[in-house]
């Protein structure tokens, strides 16, 4: 049994800033879910602001570092990124949307 919570995850995620805006990518939105096994292994579903993100490959290393580097006990860590549903501003969090003129 793993006592790894998906809070955790996304709490070690938050340690990843998105260098084009300044905010972590749990509050722009792009952090869809996490998933833990029974034996620690742990999935991250995240999406990117554009499919053409320059920084997708830099994106994806940093959230595996993060979980890797702030959540104890992880074994893997994998990342799957998914185009649907499509990112958008409304699902970043208010402050970020308010600091970008969105609200």
């Amino acid at each position: 049994m793993c006592d790894i919570t998906k809070e955790q995850v996304f709490d070690a995620i938050r340690h990843v800033i998105d260098p084009e805006v300044g905010y972590n990518l749990v509050e722009m939105g792009l952090i869809y879910d996490a998933i833990i096994d029974d034996e620690c292994n742990v999935k991250v579903v995240m999406t990117l602001s554009t499919r053409g993100c320059p920084l997708h490959q830099m994106l994806t290393q940093w959230v595996e570092d993060a979980v890797r580097a702030h959540v104890p006990g992880v074994k893997n860590v994998e990342i799957e990124v998914v185009w649907e549903p499509a990112w958008n501003i409304s699902m970043a969090e208010d402050s970020v949307k308010q600091a970008l003129g969105a609200l």
